[in-house]
């Protein structure tokens, strides 16, 4: 009995001095985060054709996805016939009518009758989109300024066959101008939207998630590719107020990754109040719930190209 009593001491006597030994953890855990990307259409359009797969890494610059968008072809060819009737206006202000331009102007009412039937066939195929929710109240405003521009355009040609002869009055050259003016920047506002068939990538960025598959509907503004910059990682922990005085802005700390044992040093560069509970994503909230949590940011500032850090994963403060 007495060997089994001085046996007990050694033991615990051992067991301190190893504990002495280790590494002081803190107990606070936290989360490795990134800086999330969201890649979004400003047009409506059909998803024709992925380029990339959740998961993958991507570069700054890199076609994510084309999207159809079978309207841009309609407002090309709107605003290629507005362009060549406000030129013709223009030139009829400038120099008075002739035989030929008497023919011309016939031609560009042609034309804009012409492009007034396909306004008109446009309104209403959006209009009918428009009670099925397919598009939104801003896309069928447009058609509907496209249709009466085209109204306007015809009836301004028929108004100007009547007075052609003699050269204009300069108000009228100027207005010409303007029309010519406005014309060709309807033309750059199409040739802007044709880009918008193509998704680009904003940033160097893992594909976190895809919302829609190929053939389906993308509405204006609605994500399409979420992700996350590879090179924005940040450590985030959540600490209880009455533990939150034991650190500041610009503090630096150790980080312990639990699983391969490696450490990573870093500083803390944020300090902020979570006002919902639903945002407390510590693994071990081991606090009072009536107590106010913070939100801990650190960035890592020693190397750490030759780390694995996995979103989500858990990151130990020592």
């Amino acid at each position: 009995m007495k060997a089994i009593l001085k046996i007990i001491p050694l033991t615990l006597l051992i067991g301190l001095v190893i504990s002495c030994g280790k590494e002081t953890i803190t107990g606070y855990q936290g989360k490795v985060k990134f800086e999330t990307i969201a890649v979004s259409s400003k047009l409506a359009g059909r998803i024709s054709k992925l380029y990339v797969k959740e998961g993958q890494t991507v570069q700054k610059g890199d076609t994510l996805a084309f999207i159809d968008i079978p309207e841009i072809n309609a407002k090309m060819m709107q605003a290629e016939g507005a362009i060549t009737s406000a030129q013709g206006q223009l030139n009829m202000a400038s120099k008075g009518a002739t035989t030929e331009q008497l023919n011309q102007i016939d031609g560009q009412i042609d034309a804009g009758k012409a492009q007034l039937n396909f306004a008109q066939e446009s309104f209403n195929r959006l209009n009918a989109m428009y009670k099925d929710s397919l598009v939104s109240l801003q896309q069928l405003d447009e058609v509907k300024m496209k249709l009466e521009m085209a109204k306007a355009q015809v009836s301004s040609l028929n108004a100007k066959k009547k007075e052609i002869g003699t050269s204009a009055r300069s108000e009228q050259l100027d207005q010409a101008k303007g029309q010519l003016n406005r014309a060709v920047g309807a033309k750059e506002e199409v040739l802007s939207a044709e880009n918008e068939k193509y998704l680009i990538a904003p940033a160097d960025m893992t594909i976190e998630t895809i919302s829609l598959h190929v053939g389906e509907l993308l509405t204006p503004g609605f994500t399409l590719f979420n992700g996350y910059e590879k090179n924005s990682m940040y450590f985030r922990f959540t600490i209880p107020e009455s533990k939150i005085y034991d650190f500041k802005v610009g503090n630096k700390v150790t980080l312990v990754n639990p699983y391969t044992k490696t450490e990573t040093a870093g500083e803390v560069v944020v300090i902020k109040q979570i006002a919902a509970y639903a945002d407390v994503t510590s693994t071990a909230p081991l606090y009072d719930l009536s107590e106010s949590i913070y939100e801990l940011k650190i960035i890592p500032t020693s190397k750490i190209a030759d780390q694995s850090f996995f979103l989500n994963a858990t990151i130990l403060l020592k």
